[in-house]
């Protein structure tokens, strides 16, 4: 089946031709991948126009942030399953789609995740810390857990069914997303215990204290949005456990 996979860039420069070639090395032969740019300043477009017999389709016009270029990529896109690839990041593997593929070859299986490794931007070949996506069920969302989103690949009739991502959101968007497509209890999840993909560190989501207590805000946010019962000590409450999933490399 087409896998397509969204690359939402904006500035760039540095990384952005280590993600097209991560999408590009996979060995599934059938891949859509997207690129969905915001308008950079800093060479980013010029480096991916220099690499366009590497990916599908880009895109580059100003956006409402990484949500906004997300949604972008999932309407342009023509897959049977949607996946995200950020621009800092990369496959652990070249078979990683090519197995995504034959678990999605079960009719009933309707998303799928996996866990991602952390590194630092000087050192990327250098994996620090890897997460674990195990601790999700859609009952832990009011807890605050999600899986890792970078690792989670959906079918394209679930967008159809559920819609985009909320960008109202400027954080939490991917939670909001799965709170709502989990609210009714037909989604069938498939967890893979193995890193899938390989994260810089920096981003959105590995920002600091500030970007912590927005997140959370948006958590909670979600969850009421979606009738999940929850408050601001139930999310919190999963920090110590959440220490516990971190596994040193």
């Amino acid at each position: 089946m087409k896998i397509s996979i969204i690359t939402p860039v904006y500035n760039r420069a540095e990384t952005i031709q280590r993600a097209i070639r991560s999408v590009q090395n996979q060995t599934h032969t059938d891949i859509e991948h997207i690129i969905i740019d915001g308008g950079s300043t800093d060479g980013t477009l010029e480096l991916i126009k220099a690499s366009s017999n590497y990916y599908s389709m880009c895109v580059s016009e100003p956006d409402l942030g990484i949500y906004d270029a997300i949604n972008k990529g999932i309407i342009l896109s023509t897959g049977d399953v949607i996946g995200v690839m950020h621009s800092d990041d990369y496959y652990s593997e070249s078979d990683i789609l090519s197995r995504v593929n034959k678990l999605f070859s079960d009719i009933s299986i309707d998303a799928i995740y996996g866990d991602v490794a952390y590194f630092n931007a000087a050192t990327p070949d250098v994996l620090h810390r890897r997460y674990s996506s195990a601790k999700f069920s859609p009952s832990e969302l009011r807890w605050g857990w999600m899986p890792a989103h970078t690792s989670l690949f959906l079918r394209s009739a679930i967008y159809k069914d559920y819609g985009l991502y909320n960008i109202q959101y400027k954080i939490a968007a991917d939670f909001e997303l799965i709170c709502r497509i989990s609210r009714d209890n037909n989604i069938n999840y498939f967890y893979i215990p193995e890193v899938l993909v390989n994260m810089q560190t920096g981003g959105i989501s590995t920002s600091g204290f500030r970007s912590t207590f927005a997140l959370n805000r948006e958590v909670l946010r979600a969850c009421r949005e979606n009738g999940l019962k929850s408050n601001i000590f139930m999310i919190l409450s999963k920090y110590p456990a959440k220490l516990l999933e971190w596994v040193q490399l």
